[in-house]
């Protein structure tokens, strides 16, 4: 089975991708395709890992040649399927310097136990997948097959990453046939060092966040076994079934206590949120908007506040979190002077960014006979057109 790729849609030009697998071709054609028979031992010498003693340099110089076009077809395959989304959601410096440093640590744990020689940009392709798996855990990939018949099919990215890729291609397999000339323990380093890092990565908003990346999934998935956990007393399952009416003097205190830290939370919250504002830093006070809405999401801040926030997550690119702060804005100042221009924009980011085509249309109309600009109009008439047309319907009457 041989991924050909995924279903998210890359929306960022993975320029570091493309010098790396522009990078990985230019060293085999000039190394082995076009080389000297001096060229070629000087890779054998110089530019492997020689994991018995290794240079500093050749933890990466190795990961930038192959033995054989087979070897540099399936890399460079696996590299463009897994590393475009990787690439664009990192951006690119932050890709290229992980990507060396999968192909690293890969390097120091086959070295770790070997002594021979290690070529190949599979350890830091490896990383590139489990990154992949811990940024996009609920994508699909779609695989090709060969099995008396060749066709297509799509499955989970979990499913094919964990099971296929690392348990069955790195650990039963060999086991079965013997590894032979396959760095498993190169493979099995980088694959760890991949998801580890993208995971603290989230953690740390070093990349972006959405609502769909294993941390994100981890943490509502806790959330679930501790609502479970505490629906368990029965006390519990009263107060949620009957509210205050089912709670005793001790425990409408604490709840009282609660509701009190909640509101100090907010409070201070808020206070910081101003300002970070008023000093200038912008992603501090979307950061910190972020923190307020997990608190109460019905949180709205004042007019130029709210705007400022929503119009940095929308600069940053993370138009999730634009979004929801825009509607925000509109719900809570329906009539304010900016608010049919934030509706347009929200058409837009839904339709452009989001492909939530219903929502984007019930902006759109919503604002279309409100602006006063033609300009303006016909902006919005341009993608009510290509909303309808998105959700099979005629397009508007100019």
């Amino acid at each position: 089975m041989i991924p050909i790729r995924t279903e998210m849609i890359v929306r960022r030009t993975p320029l570091a991708n493309y010098a790396i697998i522009g990078a990985n071709v230019l060293a085999y054609l000039v190394f082995d395709m076009a080389g000297s028979d001096s060229l070629v031992a000087f890779k054998h010498q110089n530019l492997m890992l020689n994991a018995g003693w290794p240079s500093l340099y050749q933890f990466f110089s190795y990961q930038f040649l192959h033995e054989g076009i087979a070897h540099l077809g399936g890399n460079m395959l696996f590299l463009w399927v897994f590393g475009n989304s990787v690439n664009a959601k990192m951006g690119d410096w932050t890709y290229f310097l992980f990507y060396l440093a999968a192909g690293v640590f890969a390097g120091w744990t086959f070295a770790f136990g070997h002594s021979a020689q290690l070529v190949g940009a599979s350890g830091a392709i490896a990383g590139v997948t489990t990154a992949y798996l811990a940024l996009f855990p609920r994508s699909r990939v779609t695989v090709l097959y060969f099995f008396f018949f060749i066709g297509f099919f799509e499955m989970p990215a979990t499913v094919l990453i964990v099971l296929k890729i690392i348990v069955w291609d790195n650990i039963i397999a060999p086991g079965m046939q013997g590894a032979g000339a396959v760095a498993v323990e190169a493979h099995l380093g980088g694959y760890g060092f991949g998801f580890v890092a993208a995971m603290v990565m989230l953690l740390v908003r070093a990349i972006p966040r959405d609502h769909f990346d294993a941390l994100s999934l981890l943490d509502r998935w806790n959330r679930r076994r501790a609502f479970r956990s505490a629906m368990d007393d029965p006390a519990a399952r009263r107060a949620a079934e009957f509210g205050r009416v089912a709670r005793d003097a001790a425990s409408s205190a604490k709840i009282d206590s609660a509701e009190g830290a909640k509101l100090d939370r907010i409070t201070d919250l808020r206070r910081r949120i101003g300002e970070a504002l008023d000093r200038g830093d912008a992603e501090a006070g979307a950061s910190l908007y972020e923190e307020l809405t997990t608190v109460d999401h019905s949180q709205c801040l004042p007019q130029r506040q709210q705007l400022d926030v929503a119009r940095t997550f929308y600069a940053g690119g993370r138009f999730p979190q634009a979004a929801g702060a825009f509607d925000r804005f509109v719900a809570c100042y329906p009539n304010g002077p900016e608010s049919q221009e934030v509706r347009l924009l929200l058409g837009i980011i839904y339709a452009r960014d989001l492909q939530q085509y219903a929502v984007a249309e019930k902006h759109l109309e919503s604002t279309l006979e409100k602006l006063g600009s033609s300009d303006r109009r016909a902006q919005c008439l341009k993608w009510l057109d290509i909303v309808r047309q998105a959700l099979g319907k005629p397009a508007t009457d100019a």
